[in-house]
């Protein structure tokens, strides 16, 4: 149950970049960094349950990643970030390293 409290803080980890990126794009300013503030707030109380049974430097990676990941993915999806190869290849690292990082945990 822990690692999808990890995967729900992550995916909470993508709304505070993401809101404080409409807020600089949208005339809802202050909507948007409001939601991002709740973003972070879910984000830290998610990895906060998570880490009473994981690791903290796995958590802490895991988390970081989907939320690194999700960005990226939105920044390309709507805000016409550039994407190439290397980008994507980096990104697949990324997708490695956490996929490696629950494989070698040992409360699978």
């Amino acid at each position: 149950m822990n690692w999808i409290y990890l995967i729900i803080a992550g995916i909470f980890e993508i709304g505070w970049p993401l809101g404080f990126k409409l807020s600089q794009t949208t005339s809802h300013k202050y909507w948007w960094i409001c939601f991002s503030v709740f973003s972070m707030a879910l984000s830290g109380l998610f990895l906060w349950i998570a880490q009473k049974e994981i690791p903290i430097g796995t958590a802490y990676v895991v988390w970081t990643g989907i939320g690194a990941l999700g960005t990226l993915i939105l920044g390309i999806a709507i805000f016409h970030d550039p994407v190439n190869l290397l980008r994507l290849a980096s990104a697949l690292l990324i997708v490695m390293g956490i996929v490696g990082l629950r494989l070698s945990y040992q409360g699978l």
